[in-house]
């Protein structure tokens, strides 16, 4: 006999629902808006402030720039997580317990304080480009996510496969490549995702390594909203949401999200 729902706990899921979902709406909504300002709910329905994105030049740069800087990043965290997390996991007893921790300072560390390192030391101390300066903050800020969710991948590992690889006469970096990684690829792509994600919008440590001319889409979001308070801010959150849902249903039509949970 199916269990009857309590009518409170019905109650809360929808409070809940609307509390997550509502934003959403408000916000496609203002960017769907006929005026010429902010208002919801739309006062008629127009498209035009999406094209208003790529008609202004500072959107179309740093569209590209957030791709490439997001892009680079994640990739240098994944270079550096997957190799850092693969000895964590193997060697645990052989390495000092403090080094997991070393790994996550980024996330205890406010991210206005780590913003704020950062341009003492890249900008002004090392005098680095921005753009670089960008890359190795945002790589720094993701670095943390990647090692978590491929250290949970390599936790469920047997170590044993590798081992009876090697002893078969497989070399240890071809053993890496051909073993190791195909059964923890679902930690890899997740790490990916999540860290792409967090990359792309990212703005406490991104407002510290702008500069003259080089900025990313979040940073001049805000510069666009102290000037102006028309839709086109709604629009660009609307373009945020559908590249972070792209990227959710690429990985769900080549892969399967029930990949992802093995």
């Amino acid at each position: 006999m199916p269990t009857k729902l309590h009518p409170a706990l019905i109650g809360f899921t929808v409070i809940v629902f609307f509390f997550l979902v509502g934003p959403l709406v408000i916000v496609v909504g203002s960017a769907l808006s006929d005026t010429t300002y902010l208002t919801f709910p739309p006062q008629g329905l127009s498209l035009r402030w999406f094209q208003n994105i790529f008609e202004i030049d500072a959107f179309r740069r740093t569209i590209l720039t957030s791709l490439q800087v997001a892009v680079i990043s994640t990739f240098v965290a994944l270079i550096i997580g997957i190799p850092a997390s693969y000895a964590m996991s193997r060697y645990r007893i052989q390495l000092p317990g403090w080094l997991s921790t070393l790994f996550v300072l980024p996330v205890l560390v406010p991210e206005l304080v780590l913003g704020f390192s950062l341009l003492k030391n890249l900008a002004f101390q090392f005098n680095a480009p921005i753009y670089l300066s960008l890359i190795i903050g945002h790589t720094i800020l993701i670095l943390p996510y990647v090692i978590r969710v491929i250290s949970a991948s390599l936790a469920s590992f047997d170590f044993s496969i590798e081992e009876a690889a090697i002893s078969l006469g497989s070399p240890p970096l071809k053993t890496f490549f051909t073993v190791l990684l195909p059964n923890v690829r679902s930690g890899v792509i997740a790490a990916f995702i999540l860290a792409f994600i967090t990359s792309i919008n990212d703005v406490s440590i991104s407002i510290f390594l702008t500069g003259p001319g080089i900025s990313t889409l979040p940073i001049q979001l805000l510069a666009h909203m102290e000037q102006f308070f028309d839709p086109t801010v709604a629009s660009v959150s609307v373009m945020l949401m559908v590249l972070t849902v792209a990227v959710m249903a690429t990985v769900e039509r080549t892969l399967g999200l029930t990949f992802l949970a093995k």
